[in-house]
């Protein structure tokens, strides 16, 4: 059991909503509205996001999963094929969701930084044609990634490229994009541009429960209220999710708490640079640190703190996951950071 006066490291999930979400949550409480969508504020909501993606269309679901299948069900039909990255969190962490709920097969790429290239994605184009094989139609990216690196806005356009090339829709996993935004410095249009589906993380930036699936242009948006009401993602008090998204479009909130998530996580990957038997796995970009260290040692922080170790290496090391969030604090970070070298050997036990 870890110490609940200590900040969780485990996943930006843990932790709790913004106090302005909460306000604006509690504001949308007052009175009736229309249900399933069909009130001022959701329609005030949808239309502010998709001005801020140059959108042609934008959908409120409950979770990430959720936001993933229906935003990938919009471009894939159940013979086509969506080409990811290992690591994709569609892949690798959601049950196989997507597979189960449209039928379509995942083409998983091994990377080694959690990102997709041209030559990495050609290489799963075989079989194109063949009856005997299900054919790959989509290509699904996560920015940021699920270790997590940032795709440069170069790389994007060279994976556009690479897709209208090929005859190939590109979806965004963006749980957490307004990360990938805070360290790239660009706006979400930019990012979005291009995508022809992509997802918005509310959830991990400081939401109650709420994501959003983007829809570039109007011809993929067309089955996308019937997708969303069968994948069981329409919500009748639909206001409470747009709340939750208008809050975050306020004064740049979602962008103010990516940078503070991705502040912390720099601060702390900086603060344990040069310690011996320390070294990071993928550079910290966005609001995770993947660090090598002993596993022992791993495990002796686990007894008082809360995060996840990644991967198990030979050796006697591991890869630990250490994620910051939008109310991670400087002090947050470095009472861990002292705690890590004192488990190291090298600092003075923490008071």
């Amino acid at each position: 059991m870890t110490s609940p006066q200590r900040k969780s490291f485990g996943s930006d999930n843990h932790a709790g909503a913004h106090p302005a979400i909460l306000s604006a949550v509690l504001a949308a409480n007052a009175g009736d509205a229309t249900a399933y969508g069909d009130d001022p504020l959701t329609e005030q909501t949808v239309s502010r996001l998709r001005e801020a993606f140059g959108a042609a269309a934008a959908f409120l679901v409950f979770g990430g999963t959720a936001a993933n299948v229906l935003g990938l069900s919009l471009l894939v039909r159940p013979f086509e094929a969506v080409i990811c990255a290992e690591s994709a969190h569609l892949n690798e962490n959601e049950c196989g969701a997507t597979e189960r709920a449209l039928g379509s097969k995942l083409l998983a790429v091994p990377t080694p930084d959690g990102k997709l290239t041209p030559g990495l994605m050609a290489a799963r184009l075989a079989g194109r044609g063949d009856a005997h094989h299900a054919q790959p139609r989509a290509v699904e990216i996560a920015q940021a990634t699920e270790v997590g690196t940032c795709y440069t806005l170069r790389e994007l356009q060279e994976i556009r490229e690479f897709c209208d090339e090929h005859d190939l829709l590109l979806y965004m996993d963006g749980a957490r994009l307004a990360n990938a935004a805070a360290h790239l410095g660009c706006t979400l249009a930019e990012l979005a541009g291009h995508a022809d589906v992509l997802s918005l993380g509310g959830t991990k930036n400081g939401a109650l429960g709420a994501e959003a699936v983007i829809v570039m242009n109007e011809a993929h948006a067309v089955a996308a209220p019937y997708q969303r009401m069968q994948l069981m993602q329409l919500a009748s008090k639909m206001r409470f999710l747009a709340a939750q998204f208008g809050a975050l479009l306020d004064d740049g909130l979602w962008l103010r708490n990516a940078s503070q998530a991705n502040r912390m996580a720099r601060r702390l990957a900086d603060g344990l640079a040069g310690m011996p038997g320390f070294r990071l796995a993928y550079p910290a970009e966005a609001n995770g640190v993947f660090a090598v260290l002993p596993a022992a040692q791993a495990s002796r922080l686990q007894q008082d703190w809360n995060f996840h170790v990644w991967a198990d290496l030979p050796g006697g090391e591991c890869v630990a996951r250490w994620m910051t969030a939008f109310d991670t604090t400087e002090a947050d970070v470095d009472e861990f950071i002292a705690a890590i070298r004192v488990t190291a050997g090298h600092g003075h036990p923490v008071a």
